[in-house]
């Protein structure tokens, strides 16, 4: 079993993953700096555009003129969810790595709530404790039959909603498969991790409203593809002769 040495955090890249949040995103952009400052901790910012078509990636190119350490990665035509957290995965040029939407919901203070546990992990993912009771009967469902179909074909999953930092160098060290439009390349990841021994924890984090505009990510293609690529990981994580993945902690 593969695990990584407890080295303490020195920088982190954080990526803004942006498809169509003109409204919000330079609002979003300046919460995460202000916090990084507050922290102190070596940083660079990476908008990923995602193909935006109101404006978005304009908005971005002036602050990654105008603002220090501030970046743009464009995507010529919408590439969908899995595209940009793929590329976010890798961008970075730090030691830690992690993604928020460019939505506004979610505090920018998690970035130090994470950090914190980076003596003693390799990989912090987020969870939502309010986020089934609050939501519709048939997301809390969909949530359900989800889990269930994680926990038939992977075994034990880790608690996970929204916000994951992870020590960008590992990523290099696992196979990552997953090409679809969905999230399924962030299940991946953690599988990976868990299944090359890289110590994966929980932390609870909060959720606010978006700061404009509607959810683009629960919609019928992307859960379909989810749904295709979770079979797709199965047989690839059962090919690589390791067995079914453990439990996070």
């Amino acid at each position: 079993m593969t695990v990584a040495a407890p080295v303490a955090p020195r920088s982190l890249c954080v990526a803004i993953m942006c498809y169509n949040e003109a409204p919000s995103l330079e609002n979003v952009v300046a919460e995460i700096r202000v916090e990084l400052a507050r922290l102190g901790v070596d940083h660079e910012l990476v908008i990923i555009d995602d193909g935006s078509r109101d404006g978005s990636g304009e908005i971005a190119d002036r602050l990654a003129r105008d603002l220090p350490g501030v970046r743009v990665v464009h995507h010529p035509t919408n590439r969908g969810l899995g595209a940009v957290y793929r590329q976010a995965f890798t961008c970075g040029t730090k030691e830690l790595a992690t993604a928020f939407p460019a939505d506004g919901q979610f505090d920018p203070a998690i970035i130090g709530q994470f950090l914190r546990r980076f003596d003693e992990a390799d990989m912090v993912l987020g969870f939502i404790p309010e986020f089934r009771k609050n939501r519709s009967l048939s997301a809390r469902a969909f949530s359900w039959a989800e889990r269930t179909l994680y926990k038939v074909l992977f075994g034990s999953f880790p608690e996970f909603q929204g916000i994951l930092m992870f020590r960008r160098a590992l990523v290099d060290t696992v196979p990552l498969t997953s090409t679809g439009r969905g999230w399924m390349i962030q299940m991946e990841l953690i599988l990976r991790f868990i299944k090359k021994g890289y110590r994966v924890v929980s932390e609870p984090t909060g959720l606010r409203a978006r700061m404009s505009g509607a959810s683009k990510v629960m919609n019928l293609r992307s859960i379909l593809s989810n749904l295709r690529q979770v079979f797709e990981l199965r047989w690839h994580l059962w090919g690589s002769n390791d067995g079914p993945a453990a439990a996070g902690r």
